[in-house]
């Protein structure tokens, strides 16, 4: 039987702010990414995401950015050396597993954040700096990463897992990067054809792009974004698709 994992961001509120629903959510997904303080999440929400990802069987990881709030790490912080993003990824590593420490869970994945993961798909000195961080901190750690990127070059040379990643709610150029987020179109919300696109993309192992380009990627994990508008009702479309074509859905972490 053919098997995907799906996955999520979550733990991306601050204080007394929620960032969509984390609960709901996680009765969707296998595998959650929790925000470790820097772009989103603080000590409270990573271990009440903890706690509900142990509760539910979910497998949890890291999902470090770079350190802005006000821009939800979305926004490219330059002029950072190569020790400097080591230093800021193992920080946000060892405090989430501190954390699933203390809810009786632990940390299996690393997935970089928004613009730092933006960055390090096409610059190799930001990739090889977070892999460096992954490996030191724990080179059981299975590293995130998109297909055909300097991300992925720099997890296979640190001899680092890998889970390549897809976004069932985000559109595809034709060189398989994601569209800018500022472009029209480029978040999805139809959850019918997220769900359809999802089923194809596991299939047949590719992405299509925005010109209808197909492009053939190795796919561990689709990503539904939590704080996409109607992100629960895509997630339960994408999981009711899977299941109606015989698809099974479980952590990427637990494959042999």
């Amino acid at each position: 039987m053919t098997c995907i994992d799906l996955n999520c961001d979550l733990g991306e509120g601050f204080g007394p702010w929620r960032m969509g629903d984390d609960a709901a959510m996680i009765e969707l997904a296998s595998s959650v990414n929790i925000a470790c303080g820097f772009h989103a999440g603080d000590s409270d929400i990573m271990l009440r995401t903890a706690s509900l990802a142990k509760a539910r069987g979910v497998a949890i990881g890291a999902h470090p950015g770079y350190r802005d709030l006000h821009g939800f790490g979305r926004r490219p912080v330059p002029g950072l050396s190569a020790s400097e993003i080591e230093t800021m990824v193992a920080y946000q590593i060892g405090a989430l597993q501190a954390v699933a420490t203390l809810a009786g869970h632990r940390v299996t994945h690393v997935k970089a954040h928004g613009a730092l993961s933006n960055v390090a798909c096409a610059d190799a000195m930001t990739a090889r700096a977070i892999a460096t961080a992954i490996r030191a901190v724990d080179r059981a750690l299975i590293f995130v990463v998109l297909p055909n990127t300097e991300l992925a070059k720099a997890g296979e040379a640190a001899g680092l897992r890998l889970a390549h990643e897809v976004f069932a709610d985000r559109a595809y150029a034709d060189d398989a990067s994601l569209l800018p987020r500022a472009m029209p179109g480029s978040v999805l919300h139809d959850k019918e054809a997220i769900a359809a696109r999802v089923v194809r993309m596991v299939t047949e192992r590719a992405i299509t792009s925005v010109s209808g380009k197909t492009v053939a990627v190795p796919i561990d994990t689709v990503c539904i974004h939590g704080d996409t508008a109607g992100a629960v009702e895509i997630a339960r479309a994408v999981r009711d698709a899977l299941a109606a074509h015989g698809i099974a859905v479980a952590p990427f972490s637990e494959a042999a």
